[in-house]
């Protein structure tokens, strides 16, 4: 009598209901704010680089016993990331009431936090932020994905690095340029600085 295959941790388990893709957009933009690599979480987490990264690219469910590992390596909760928007919601997000995130000085950069103009979601193609950096803050870097970003100066002096080159901008100046090319930032200015930016698609 032939015996039935082992089967393995991922079709053993009960997987997650859920949508695929939702679910792996939270997961990553949970491991992007807290600057883990995929292979940092997955060594976390206990699962292979490879699956980790068809579940955030919505090509695979995780396991439940795999999700509660997920989420407690980025310190986050299972609610949140089955957490539902409500189909009105998302046209209008008034002032006082916009999420405000610190980042990680030890991956993306000391004195700046982001005030999410468009909240992060699967359905947007842009992602817009408000970055705020306090005097002799900037981003760490430089860094490189893919993409392409435009920003305003909406207050203060900033230094932007694309590439070789270093532009010193002010309040009323934008650029824009591929996110391929090594980017960083910095307040130069003796005031908070502002920059209106916007990047696609959505990195974090």
């Amino acid at each position: 009598m032939v015996k039935p295959p082992v089967p393995s941790e991922s079709s053993r388990e009960d997987k997650v209901q859920s949508n695929p893709v939702r679910l792996g957009a939270r997961l990553k933009l949970a491991r992007q704010t807290r600057g883990l690599t995929l292979k940092a979480l997955a060594l976390a987490a206990d699962c292979s680089e490879s699956l980790l990264s068809k579940i955030e690219n919505g090509k695979a469910s995780p396991s439940l016993p795999m999700l509660h590992r997920l989420v407690q390596a980025l310190d986050s909760n299972i609610g949140w990331m089955f957490e539902e928007t409500d189909a009105d919601e998302g046209v209008v997000f008034r002032a006082g009431t916009r999420p405000l995130i610190s980042l990680d000085p030890l991956r993306r950069g000391e004195g700046i936090s982001l005030e999410r103009i468009i909240p992060y979601s699967q359905g947007h193609l842009l992602q817009c932020n408000i970055h705020h950096i306090d005097v002799s803050g900037e981003s760490a870097g430089p860094i490189q994905h893919v993409g392409e970003e435009v920003g305003y100066v909406l207050i203060g002096e900033i230094e932007l690095m694309i590439g070789d080159k270093t532009f010193r901008l002010s309040a009323g100046d934008s650029f824009v340029f591929n996110s391929e090319l090594a980017h960083w930032y910095r307040n130069v200015g003796n005031q908070q600085a502002s920059i209106f930016w916007v990047n696609t698609p959505p990195t974090f």
